[in-house]
């Protein structure tokens, strides 16, 4: 890295569109071969759909591949198999082993050499030296540091730029470390990076006036309002990023314009619904993955076509404002926090859109969750949103409602019509801190509940 630039590796970031398509296409030959080489699973799939991986020369011919998902990985190791068919390094290359968190079944087994950590801290870094990190910051990790890979391939990533690490690894630290340490910014959740403010409110300390020069929010998707009320609380920018084990790792620059793709470490194909083809740059598809190795390089887990089962907008693959090449995409957002009413989608995006309405946050918390009753069958839907109130019993009810409600139906006119007609009812609960069903689960909380 240069650090006399305002790039981690400049030669790549900076690479002109055609050279960038023709290293991604090396790139994407040389992964498939090496998969068929030494990936159980490629290895048996080739053979039985007798294609030659020689045949796949292009960015579009991976669409003669197969699509799969974790259900696809968690059927290729065991207990459902002897051995993990997406392993494709001997055992003695494999420097660390991961697991999913297998909140929807057996944990995904990932492998990963010591080349894939550089590769991932590579993703990270270039992430950080984009948004103005540098020599000299401190910043607080308030990410786990068991088998998700997140919090590690920060450390090392700070590690090669010459920032300090603080690895706490969860929000809830007393704030005396904010004194005597003076980081220079926190990685966590927009409810964590609020919750963490208003814990040194109480103890005299004003968060816009704290050694905090920027923050990253990562880990799930969020609306600019709540970015927005984040960054007023702590009087700074928010930057947003996005990363899986499997290996994504996207992150806004200083210019926040969309999330920079590493496009020569990483293959992001947006997909249609029906998944058989590709939507065009500025419509909404699904995000399908595939692993880019450069040639000569090892992997320890490759992965051709993965359904990452969250959705995106490349937004532009044109040069930046900040100079990158690399095309920027909009924040993804899960398909599982994603349902449908009156054939109609809403993702928990636009509820907390509309929580976080700013003339909303001078009642409310943040902290929210969600309940869908009934069914369209018996002629109407409930959707009732819990509000955490600072003080439940003196809000503006009418003033938040009508906010919170503006919001949400503002481009759904099939869910207004539904509404105004009576079909789609919309009630809110108003609690004090403290007091939200979720509290009372073990794990991360689940702001939307589907209960019809």
């Amino acid at each position: 890295m240069n650090l006399k630039t305002k790039y981690y590796n400049p030669d790549i970031e900076t690479m002109e569109r055609g050279e960038l398509d023709a290293l991604v296409e090396e790139r994407i030959k040389y992964t498939v071969n090496y998969a068929a080489e030494n990936s159980l699973f490629y290895k048996k799939w080739f053979l039985e759909h007798n294609i030659k991986p020689s045949d796949i020369q292009s960015h579009e011919d991976l669409l003669e591949l197969p699509i799969i998902s974790g259900k696809t990985i968690r059927e290729n190791q065991p207990p459902e198999t002897v051995d993990f068919g997406f392993r494709a390094v001997d055992w003695k290359d494999v420097f660390t082993i991961h697991e999913t968190s297998g909140t929807s079944g057996t944990p995904k087994s990932f492998f990963l050499t010591w080349e894939d950590w550089e590769r991932y801290a590579e993703k990270y870094a270039r992430s950080f030296v984009s948004q103005g990190f540098g020599p000299g910051d401190r910043v607080i990790v308030c990410a786990s540091y068991g088998m998700n890979v997140g919090a590690n391939t920060m450390t090392l990533a700070a590690r090669n730029i010459g920032m300090t690490i603080i690895p706490i690894g969860k929000c809830n630290f007393p704030p005396r470390v904010m004194t005597s340490y003076k980081p220079t910014s926190i990685v966590g959740s927009v409810f964590k990076l609020i919750s963490l403010a208003k814990r040194m409110k109480v103890q005299g300390m004003d968060p816009t006036e704290s050694s905090i020069e920027r923050l990253i929010v990562g880990g799930e998707s969020f609306p600019d309002e709540s970015r927005n009320y984040v960054a007023e609380v702590w009087g700074c920018d928010v930057f947003n990023t996005y990363g899986s084990t499997e290996g994504t790792m996207c992150g806004e620059c200083s210019h926040l314009k969309g999330l920079h793709v590493p496009e020569d470490l990483v293959h992001m194909d947006v997909y249609d619904p029906r998944m058989d083809g590709f939507v065009k740059d500025g419509e909404c598809g699904r995000i399908v993955l595939t692993t880019l190795l450069p040639v000569g390089a090892k992997c320890g887990n490759v992965l051709l076509n993965y359904d990452t089962e969250d959705t995106t907008v490349v937004m532009d693959r044109e040069k930046c404002s900040c100079g990158r090449t690399h095309m920027r995409v909009l924040n993804p957002q899960r398909e599982a926090e994603t349902f449908w009413i009156f054939e109609t989608p809403f993702n928990r995006v636009d509820i907390e859109k509309g929580v976080f309405q700013r003339e909303n946050m001078e009642y409310l918390t943040g902290e929210y969750e969600a309940f869908l009753y009934g069914g369209e069958d018996e002629g109407e839907v409930t959707l009732r949103v819990s509000l955490e109130c600072e003080d439940a019993q003196n809000c503006n009810r009418q003033v938040i409602e009508a906010n919170f409600l503006g919001s949400f139906l503002k481009y759904k006119r099939a869910l207004e019509d539904a509404y105004i007609q009576g079909s789609l009812d919309i009630i809110f609960n108003y609690v004090g801190p403290g007091q939200l069903e979720f509290y009372h689960i073990k794990g991360r909380p689940k702001r939307i509940v589907d209960r019809r």
